[in-house]
């Protein structure tokens, strides 16, 4: 009972915003009955989700269903023409074009008279060249062997009321960085060829779009659905304290990080040292680590008959001078 009140609610607001719009000068196409594309389209959302399998009529607001419907019947589209679907992103309802939808869309222009778009694939016959500066399609030869193979590129071609043919091509890679920006991924990897046409008929739309004399109601429109595909948001990717270390963390849990190995200290005899000093390495096999012993004055033993180290005077057994601790040595 709900559900039913809140579809005659929103279609009510929907159909009324519409006659206001038509008596303001929007023109919807011929033939386009808005009610009934409204009753298909309510048909879809009751069946779109969202990514945890939830119905989107439990999850996304009044507001946003309202405003997908009424951009839907301003492009003057329908989802029984599959001509456009639903989708939910959050909170939100949004409202995507199909590839016979984009069509249907650009041929409301005044200036355009027809749109299609071909994907070329590996061995088809293709050649491009150059018009008065602009790009055109010299030759296209597809070939049936060839569908299977993978997709190089594509096409698109706007016809003008004029007979002027203006060509938009893209390669794959330049396909790929499109989707790569596109909010989903599976209709891409399910629908290549289509997802191609779309993507090449696209951005051969958006010069005319933008300059075109039609309304803005339906300019704007247009423009926004093809935007709802797209992550265009500025994010921001200062890196936060907290994000670092849970990084770190990750990086190094399962890797042992090995603490860098210190130098030896170097150890500097001060200068209020009497003369009446020597120095003698305490260290066995590390002669570079040396400490300063005061000294009594006695006869110098001769250097060549030392074979240990000379005790100084002091007591066998005596416990070394040293300060360095167990946890101090540089090795």
């Amino acid at each position: 009972m709900n559900e039913i009140i809140i579809q005659k609610d929103i279609t009510d607001q929907v159909s009324n915003r519409i006659k206001g719009l038509e008596e303001e000068g929007l023109k919807l196409p011929v033939n386009y009955n808005a009610a009934n594309a409204l009753k298909s389209a309510w048909f879809a959302i009751q069946k779109a989700q969202d990514r945890n399998k939830k119905p989107a009529l439990e999850v996304v607001t009044k507001e946003s269903i309202a405003n997908a419907l009424l951009d839907m019947v301003v492009q003057g589209l329908s989802p029984a023409k599959t001509q456009c679907y639903f989708v939910v992103f959050g909170k939100e309802l949004q409202l995507q074009r199909s590839y016979f939808g984009t069509q249907a869309v650009l041929k409301r222009l005044n200036n355009v008279k027809d749109i299609w778009a071909e994907v070329v694939h590996k061995d088809d016959i293709f050649k491009i060249g150059s018009n008065q500066g602009r790009t055109i399609v010299k030759e296209f030869e597809p070939d049936f062997g060839n569908q299977d193979k993978s997709i190089i590129g594509a096409f698109a071609v706007i016809e003008k009321t004029d007979g002027e043919r203006v060509y938009t091509v893209m390669t794959k890679k330049e396909i790929d960085q499109s989707w790569s920006k596109a909010k989903t991924k599976n209709v891409q990897n399910d629908f290549p060829q289509e997802m191609a046409k779309r993507t090449v008929i696209n951005r051969a739309a958006k010069s005319f779009i933008n300059t075109s004399d039609d309304s803005d109601l339906l300019t704007e429109s247009i423009k926004r659905t093809t935007e709802n595909e797209y992550d265009n948001e500025r994010k921001d990717v200062t890196p936060q304290p907290t994000k670092i270390a849970a990084l770190e963390e990750k990086l190094f849990s399962n890797k042992k990080v090995e603490e860098p190995q210190r130098e030896a200290e170097t150890f500097v005899i001060p200068a209020d040292i009497p003369e009446e000093t020597t120095r003698v390495a305490d260290i066995p096999g590390h002669p570079e680590i040396e400490q300063a012993h005061p000294v009594t004055k006695q006869e110098e033993p001769i250097q060549e008959e030392l074979l240990d180290i000379p005790n100084f005077g002091r007591e066998e057994g005596a416990e070394d001078v040293s300060n360095i601790d167990d946890g101090e040595w540089p090795f």
